[in-house]
């Protein structure tokens, strides 16, 4: 994991998403793709979310709750 995921799952973690969301977006692995769309989840732009968990070749986690999706974040999961 970079430097920079490690500061936006932080930042997600202090509740910040749109801060997360400014150091994802300059970035476009799997990961960072994943990251970005757990922080239109928590903005509520679903659709966005979607797109993004696509890049990120992920299906849209529809019974994971975000609190739960960031933890396995923060494991490497």
């Amino acid at each position: 994991m970079q430097h920079a995921h490690r500061q936006a799952l932080d930042r997600l973690r202090a509740g910040d998403w749109r801060g997360a969301h400014q150091i994802v977006q300059s970035l476009d692995d799997a990961l960072a793709c994943r990251i970005h769309a757990l922080c239109h989840r928590l903005e509520g732009d679903l659709e966005n979310a979607r797109y993004w968990y696509g890049r990120a070749r992920r299906p849209f986690p529809e019974n994971l709750p975000a609190a739960e999706e960031l933890a396995a974040l923060e494991r490497g999961d």
